[in-house]
């Protein structure tokens, strides 16, 4: 997935976020729970948001090595209305995407991976954007799949990026040998996980012959949605030790 198709989805699920706040503001009175993400209110998902977009446009627009603190930053707080929270969210979203058109994808800047690129930033955030309009929308309904090549992407960035990151920052137990498969049944893309005691390791493909602890089959979408907490290891084909999908946010906290 290039620069260009990643702008374009970040717009379309910006639209679509947007679209799922509204609707849930249209009946009035206090802003439904989202119960993918508990103890938040749909205001306070929007909240989050978009201050993670101001937060990082002014990362961005300062071509920033290092990260700011966020309380010297100035930035506005989130209007109370629900409607202007709305409209608030909607102004940062689309400043972030002219800044990452601007950028393009290789402008050196401060982030917590490794990569200190833009390109990291945009690929980062529309997988997070992603996620949340799937929340959003849960928060009223039944809640659209991922698009399949971003959460093929998605996937791929959990065992490449999040997961390593995440057993660091909620210094997570030593893995002990443990080895997952996920297999995509809407496409060809197979990921094999391996777990050293200081390391999480995407085998190359072809791994699908060596023996594993479990293997998890389901769409992109709901592979992704497993790997960030948002479905229960029932929505998934699974064959071999069950419960070792289970250990899995043992080894890889969520954050």
């Amino acid at each position: 997935m290039d620069e260009t198709e990643r702008i374009t989805l970040f717009q379309s699920e910006a639209s679509a976020f947007e679209k799922a706040v509204r609707r849930a503001v249209d009946p009035g009175g206090p802003l439904p729970l989202v119960p993918s993400c508990p103890g938040w209110s749909v205001s306070e998902l929007v909240g989050h948001l978009g201050g993670v977009h101001r937060y990082l446009a002014h990362v961005l627009r300062e071509r920033l090595a290092a990260p700011p603190d966020p309380a010297g930053l100035g930035l506005p707080e989130a209007p109370a209305d629900p409607e202007a929270l709305t409209d608030w969210f909607a102004r940062g979203a689309r400043e972030l995407v002219e800044l990452f058109r601007e950028l393009g994808p290789d402008t050196p800047v401060w982030s917590w991976s490794a990569e200190q690129t833009s390109g990291f930033w945009l690929r980062m955030q529309l997988i997070e954007l992603a996620v949340h309009r799937w929340d959003a929308e849960s928060a009223t309904g039944s809640p659209g799949p991922l698009d399949p090549a971003l959460a093929a992407d998605a996937v791929t960035q959990t065992f490449e990026v999040m997961a390593p990151a995440r057993r660091s920052w909620k210094q997570a137990p030593p893995g002990t040998g443990e080895r997952y498969r996920f297999r995509r049944t809407d496409g060809v893309e197979t990921w094999t996980v391996g777990f050293t005691p200081d390391a999480v390791r995407l085998e190359p493909a072809p791994a699908t012959a060596a023996p594993v602890d479990v293997e998890a089959a389901g769409t992109a979408s709901d592979l992704a949605l497993f790997l960030w907490g948002r479905l229960p290891a029932t929505a998934l084909r699974v064959s071999g030790d069950a419960t070792r999908l289970e250990h899995w946010f043992t080894l890889v906290p969520s954050v």
